[in-house]
């Protein structure tokens, strides 16, 4: 089976997945200057940021070839 690497599947996948990153950013920081529930806005962006990256990380094909990543052995 091989990973899709190159095309329009990846190239939306980037786009919608940095969009979820820079969004939960910009939720960190709004956090900020908010007066109520600055917690739970902060919480917020913080998990959409840590689920965007995990989610890129996951994903099969990278830049290494391999064809699964969370396996722990680096030469598959």
């Amino acid at each position: 089976m091989t990973a899709v690497t190159t095309g329009d599947t990846v190239i939306l996948s980037f786009i919608f997945f940095m969009i979820l990153f820079l969004g939960g950013i910009w939720l960190m920081g709004f956090a900020q200057s908010m007066e109520d529930f600055q917690a739970i806005v902060f919480v917020a962006g913080l998990l959409i940021t840590s689920l965007s990256l995990a989610f890129m990380m996951r994903q099969r094909g990278s830049a290494t070839r391999r064809t699964d990543n969370w396996s722990g052995n680096p030469t598959e």
